[in-house]
C-alpha cells in the first residue's frame, strides 16, 4: 500500500512504520526541500522499530515533467500549464514552496504584482520538475537515482491542464526514450 505524504509528521511515518506501509512524495515537494525532510524521516521511523531502509526505500516519488527540444523550450512549452497547477494545488497548500502571501497572491490577481511566485524555472532548477530532452530528463533522475539509492519508484506526469495532445506526446516520448536508460535486469524481468 502506497500512502500520500504531506505534512511528513513523525506521528505520520510511526503509523507507517507501525503497519508497514509505503509512502509517496508527491510532485512539487522537492521545491520546498521537503523530500530530504521526508525521505530522513521516514527512514527514521523504520529504523526506531527495528527495520534499515537505505534512502528511499519504500518511497516513491513523483514529478511533472515536459520533453522538448532544449530544456529552455521544455520550460516556456510548460509554463502555462504549471502555474495553473500551481494555482489549483497551492490553494489547497499541497505545493509546500508557496508562503501564505504567495497563496493568496494566487488566490487573488490583484496581489500578483506584490510577491514573487515560484516560476517553472524555479521548478527546474530545485529538481521538482523534468524539463528538457530525453537525454536531459534522464540525467535529472539519474541524479536522483545515485542521491537515493533505495528509491525504485518514480511517478512522473504532466502537469494538470497540459493539453491531451501534449500530453500523449510527452508520454510516449518518456516510454520510448526514457524508460530504458533505467531498466536494469530485475525491471526487464518483472516486464516479461
Amino acid at each position: 500500500m502506497l500512502q500520500p505524504i504531506q505534512s511528513g509528521s513523525e506521528r505520520a511515518f510511526e503509523f507507517m512504520a507501525k503497519y508497514g506501509i509505503s509512502g509517496v512524495i508527491g510532485g512539487g515537494s522537492a521545491e520546498g526541500g521537503a523530500v530530504e525532510r521526508h525521505m530522513l524521516g521516514f527512514q527514521a521511523a523504520y529504523a526506531r522499530r527495528g527495520i534499515s531502509l537505505e534512502l528511499g526505500e519504500r518511497l516513491a516519488l513523483g514529478y511533472q515533467f515536459h520533453i522538448a527540444s532544449s530544456r529552455e523550450q521544455a520550460m516556456r512549452e510548460a509554463a502555462p500549464h504549471y502555474e495553473e497547477n500551481m494555482k489549483m494545488f497551492g490553494e489547497l497548500r499541497l505545493l509546500r514552496a508557496l508562503t501564505d502571501e504567495q497563496i493568496a497572491a494566487v488566490r487573488e490577481p490583484r496581489l500578483v504584482g506584490t510577491v514573487k511566485l515560484p516560476t517553472i524555472e524555479d521548478a527546474v532548477k530545485a529538481g521538482g520538475f523534468l524539463a528538457g530532452r530525453p537525454e536531459d530528463v534522464i540525467e535529472q533522475l539519474k541524479a536522483v537515482e545515485r542521491r537515493y539509492p533505495g528509491l525504485d519508484r518514480v511517478i512522473c506526469a504532466t502537469p494538470l491542464g497540459t493539453p491531451l495532445n501534449v500530453q500523449l506526446e510527452d508520454l510516449d516520448r518518456f516510454a520510448k526514450e526514457v524508460i530504458p536508460a533505467f531498466r536494469n535486469t530485475r525491471t526487464a524481468a518483472a516486464a516479461q
